[in-house]
């Protein structure tokens, strides 16, 4: 039996695509399909590398049986969290009214109206531990739905109506120095002073609150180094192909869960980076280049943990080998997706990465990537899309998470390559209004206060960091007001939970004090003075001809401004006031 999914752009919705339940894509078709027959809906959010949705199913979704009963009793729906990361926020958080533990798969049962009544994660196909078979639940919820109908009605609308709730915004004002230090605090007190990382196990990198905790403001590099030389010097690190994985089952590191997404991977280079661990930003590159980058030049979403092996399903064991041992086996499968916002993140890291280690070829991979996103990503109406695979768009809307990262990264790009251009389309893309998922807004879902990290950051830091940024390069004070803005209305929350928050809050850090800017004016990056610039302590490094810099100043980009009458000399600016130029590596401070 070949069900709806076969057809679709998304590498783990076509896994299911011979499955025995009658899935259905994410649309607006299945709700109406479960309004006809008067029955729930049953949503299953997962993507391609993760493990427990593998296991699942196996166990459930490939049984004759079990299949049997989701299709008498419910419409069926699949969903790639990573090609809809609106729907799966909108449930993730709707689901946290019945589990808090949260993650995937995620299984979501709705009315045909789409209020949630009852979710969980992974369920078995026996109990065990406490854990009731899945038939069992489908089971239990069924009967909830035929016999207890007022009950579960009140239930979705009591769910929907605390989730309103949840996002109502209080009136909020960007924090000062202090609040931010006293919000690092918070995050490095949790540190775990025997084995490195912040909490206990399941450990997971959390780049998002390293890379707050970086900067000067939150006084918290010391903690980030500690916690790199951990992961680095631990089993959640590949040896061979130099990727960190997803997160560490163990406190110290070990019995890695061993799928590597280009999130983690992309940031954490970003963070090694700024430690100024070069080893760890050469071992991800290679990781980047070697196995996520697909043809076109852009990047895969994820690596798979699992792998076939002596002809069975066998998770890490490919990893757990040697060089010679990986070399007799095939690899785990890449999703091939090429999202948006995930590709700029790697852009940036590539690109920044390098100009500081002086390797171009990352910056050519950084803009290849740019050039397959910018131009395959589209929508017909030239819009951006969320995703590609194959060349080929899909119609999932670009969010404003994807907006911001594409924006940040393509700056990042103009910056570290000198090619104005750059900076230009990521000006273009930080004006793009974002899509909203049409079936949530249709059938009026509550999508709660998403303005938390994840697994990167959450749509309204993307935007303020992407932001700020153009502000440093002097693309204009609305970016600075737009960036207030974004952090103001997330700033209480973010005090209050700041391990979940960390990329608000270093854009909090940015506006929260005088930035500093430097820019080298010199004919050839290579030198003494081009090599003093890239090792200050600074918020833009940019080292340009006085040709780029004058294409940037024509651009825009007020930093850059009168910069190209000169030649061999870098302009330490704070704040957007400018020293005299130094002529000498030594008439330049490294420090701030």
């Amino acid at each position: 039996m070949t069900n709806r999914l076969a057809e679709t752009l998304s590498p783990y919705l076509r896994a299911h695509a011979e499955n025995p339940v009658d899935w259905r894509p994410w649309g607006a078709e299945a709700f109406e399909e479960a309004a006809r027959r008067g029955v729930p809906v049953m949503i299953s959010i997962g993507y391609s590398t993760c493990h427990w949705c593998h296991v699942m199913a196996r166990e459930s979704f490939s049984d004759e049986t079990t299949a049997a009963q989701i299709n008498d009793g419910f419409v069926a729906v699949k969903v790639d969290r990573e090609e809809h990361p609106e729907v799966d926020a909108a449930f993730m958080a709707s689901a946290s009214a019945f589990t808090q533990n949260l993650g995937w798969p995620l299984t979501v049962f709705t009315t045909p109206q789409g209020g949630t009544f009852y979710a969980g994660t992974y369920w078995p196909d026996e109990a065990r531990g406490g854990t009731p078979a899945f038939r069992d639940v489908l089971t239990a919820v069924r009967e909830a739905w035929t016999e207890r109908h007022d009950e579960v009605l009140a239930s979705a609308d009591a769910v929907a109506e605390a989730l309103r709730a949840a996002a109502r915004q209080p009136e909020s004002r960007l924090p000062d120095s202090g609040a931010l230090r006293s919000a690092a605090e918070s995050i490095t007190g949790r540190e775990d002073h025997e084995f490195g990382g912040f909490g206990g196990a399941p450990k997971f990198p959390m780049a998002t609150a390293l890379r707050f905790l970086q900067h000067p403001v939150a006084d918290g590099a010391d903690a980030v180094e500690r916690a790199l030389d951990a992961m680095a010097g631990s089993e959640l690190l590949d040896p061979i192909d130099g990727g960190f994985f997803r997160y560490a089952t163990q406190r110290n590191w070990t019995v890695p869960h061993y799928e590597r997404m280009l999130t983690d991977n992309a940031q954490l280079m970003q963070v090694a980076l700024d430690a100024g661990r070069a080893d760890i930003v050469e071992g991800i590159a290679v990781f980047l280049l070697n196995v996520l980058r697909r043809d076109g030049g852009a990047f895969g979403a994820a690596q798979d943990s699992e792998s076939w092996i002596d002809g069975k399903r066998n998770e890490g064991g490919y990893y757990r080998r040697d060089a010679a041992g990986r070399a007799e086996l095939e690899p785990p499968a890449v999703d091939g997706k090429v999202l948006t916002g995930w590709n700029g993140l790697a852009i940036g890291a590539l690109a920044r990465a390098g100009a500081v280690l002086g390797v171009p070829e990352w910056i050519e991979a950084a803009e290849a990537a740019a050039t397959h996103v910018l131009s395959v990503n589209r929508a017909e109406d030239g819009s951006l899309v969320r995703s590609s695979l194959d060349g080929v768009a899909a119609d999932a809307v670009a969010t404003q998470a994807d907006l911001g990262l594409l924006a940040d990264g393509l700056l990042a790009l103009g910056v570290a390559s000198g090619d104005a251009t750059w900076a230009t389309r990521g000006l273009e893309v930080l004006a793009m209004s974002p899509g909203q998922d049409p079936v949530l807004t249709a059938q009026g879902i509550v999508r709660g206060a998403d303005d938390g990290d994840g697994d990167l950051p959450s749509g309204p830091a993307a935007a303020a960091s992407a932001h700020l940024t153009a502000w440093l390069l002097g693309a204009g004070e609305d970016h600075r007001s737009h960036a207030e803005q974004l952090t103001a209305g997330v700033a209480g929350r973010a005090l209050a939970h700041p391990i979940a928050y960390g990329s608000i809050l270093r854009v909090a850090a940015g506006l929260s004090v005088p930035p500093r800017q430097v820019v080298a004016v010199v004919s050839s990056r290579e030198g003494g003075l081009a090599d003093a610039a890239l090792e200050a302590d600074a918020d833009v490094i940019a080292v340009v001809t006085p040709a780029q810099a004058k294409e940037f100043a024509d651009a825009g980009f007020e930093l850059f401004a009168g910069r190209d009458v000169s030649d061999g000399v870098v302009y330490d600016c704070r704040d957007f006031v400018c020293l005299l130029p130094a002529a000498e590596p030594r008439e330049f401070a490294r420090a701030r």
